[in-house]
């Protein structure tokens, strides 16, 4: 792989991020066959090897950090969400207390 020191990403190539200049380096092993898929990839996308690491690892990212619940779980989370909890005493009476000085607005 080619150097990229001193190079900038580029924000229309990866999304909404920052122009950030490439100051790191990582350097890895990787099977032929990864090689390949990554020039391949590289050659369909136009992005550097560096970025398309960097775009998989985000994607994994983000992909882990959304939860995701199915069956009995997903139900369980929306019934608790539709009931919601009951207002504190405290809110109601400064509703009734608002309704009484301003009277009801809506």
């Amino acid at each position: 792989m080619s150097s990229t020191r001193g190079k900038s990403v580029s924000s229309k190539k990866l999304g909404s991020q920052p122009r950030e200049l490439k100051t790191q380096r990582l350097e890895l092993r990787v099977a032929p066959s990864a090689k390949k898929v990554i020039r391949q990839a590289m050659s369909v996308t136009g992005l550097a090897a560096g970025d398309l690491a960097y775009e998989g690892a985000r994607r994994l990212l983000e992909e882990h950090q959304r939860m995701v619940l199915l069956g009995a779980d997903r139900d369980a989370f929306m019934a608790a969400i539709e009931r919601g909890p009951e207002p504190a005493v405290r809110l109601v009476e400064a509703l009734k207390r608002h309704r009484r000085l301003l009277g009801e607005l809506m």
